[in-house]
């Protein structure tokens, strides 16, 4: 092939290449951007369980969120370290956030240093103090955060 016998030059056919090109790295930066956006969604969904069952009332789905374990009443020896009793104790109606009337997540976030799990922040009854859980990346079991973090 010498340059004589060279492909025609099509216009339109570049224009539409270059609008595809374009388009597919628009889609792959937005798909980022959605997934970096949503990188806490199954930690932030697990806290929505627990304080939906709290709010329902319905503390034994609530201890089983807790620990991961629906079937806790099949073996509550497992979870001597935080026992039933402990738990209804500290998030029944005697607790520090009483019943639970109204909840919003107001964020995610990880504590500083790292860690193997994600702090959820949450307004709890239109409080102004937050209510905060770790939810652990690994088993989706719940506790007190490691660290302390502020949610705007």
């Amino acid at each position: 092939m010498t340059l004589l016998d060279a492909r025609e030059y099509h216009p339109e056919k570049e224009r539409r290449r270059r609008i595809r090109i374009v388009a597919g790295v628009v889609l792959l930066l937005v798909l980022a951007l959605l997934g970096w956006w949503n990188r806490f969604w199954p930690e932030k969904h697990i806290a929505d369980r627990f304080f939906a069952a709290l709010q329902k009332q319905d503390f034994e789905s609530a201890y089983g969120i807790y620990f991961s374990d629906r079937d806790w009443k099949q073996h509550p020896e497992t979870h001597k370290q935080y026992p039933y009793n402990e738990f209804w104790q500290d998030w029944g109606p005697g607790g520090e956030w009483g019943l639970v009337k109204s909840y919003h997540v107001v964020g995610t976030s990880n504590c500083p240093g790292g860690g193997s799990g994600v702090v959820v922040d949450l307004i709890v009854n239109d409080r102004s103090q937050h209510a905060q859980l770790y939810v652990d990346k690994s088993d989706k079991t719940i506790s007190s955060p490691p660290c302390d973090l502020e949610f705007r």
